[in-house]
């Protein structure tokens, strides 16, 4: 199967800019949010969300690297700051491909361990079919695609793409 691009660089950029702005208007009665992206792609992403939410807010951006094995969901889940930091603040999830939902579900359940404010998901492309009732609050693009397809996401200075194969 030939690989199809669905987003270019330009593309995700605004899909970025545009998800930063509703995270705003989501949390702009907050001072701070945290921004917890699980490792890899989809920290990269909210890397980038957050340097354009600290760019058009005035909120206070915490940003957290959440490490999980995707192989082994119940293996430990860690985030790169300290459940004192997050506590009682809003916190976006963000990873780069909604797959079949595991992964979102296991850092959601990560950070119910303690009391929040407010809690959303972000992701880039949402493929529309779940194993798990996890729902996304700010996607990129919605597909509608197979259990034999594979969507990739690359981040590259001045070339993100992302593809269908």
């Amino acid at each position: 199967m030939n690989a199809n691009r669905i987003l270019n660089h330009a593309e995700i950029e605004h899909k970025i800019k545009r998800i930063a702005y509703q995270i705003y208007e989501t949390f702009v009665e907050e001072e701070s949010i945290v921004i917890a992206g699980i490792t890899t792609n989809g920290f990269i992403f909210a890397e980038k969300i957050a340097t354009v939410l600290q760019s058009i807010s005035p909120l206070e951006v915490v940003l957290c690297e959440v490490t999980m094995n995707k192989q082994n969901l119940n293996s430990d889940i860690t985030t790169s700051i300290a459940k004192e930091i997050y506590q009682n603040k809003g916190i976006v999830l963000v990873d780069d491909v909604l797959n079949s939902g595991s992964t979102l579900m296991y850092g959601v359940k990560h950070f119910l361990e303690v009391p929040l404010k407010k809690f959303k998901t972000a992701v880039l492309v949402d493929r529309n079919h779940k194993k798990y009732p996890i729902k996304v609050d700010f996607k990129g693009i919605s597909l509608s695609t197979t259990s034999l397809e594979h969507v990739t996401v690359v981040f590259e200075e001045n070339n993100s793409y992302a593809v269908l194969d």
